[in-house]
């Protein structure tokens, strides 16, 4: 599951909330085990969610850096090229 985070620092445009929020959500779905809570433990599911997400704003807000900023089309063609070489048959 937690596989799909990627790191949201120091990119240009910035993390998105959805960026934000989807990362969150793959956080809490890999702690609890569970990819959807069960109907008694939805509202707390949702909250922790809800929270993480503005620790996560709160902490790419107020991270520095002195390195420049990543472009996203960059990042995700290197990725491409990474996945080709590891998972290529030879």
């Amino acid at each position: 599951m937690c596989r799909n985070i990627r790191p949201l620092f120091n990119f240009d445009p910035p993390a998105t909330d959805e960026e934000i929020y989807a990362a969150s959500l793959q956080f809490v779905r890999k702690v609890s085990g569970s990819t959807s809570p069960s109907q008694v433990n939805e509202e707390i599911f949702t909250e922790s969610v809800e929270r993480i997400s503005e620790c996560v704003r709160d902490l790419l807000n107020n991270l520095q850096t002195t390195a420049t900023p990543k472009n996203r089309e960059t990042e995700r063609e290197k990725a491409r090229q990474r996945n080709l070489k590891r998972f290529s048959r030879s």
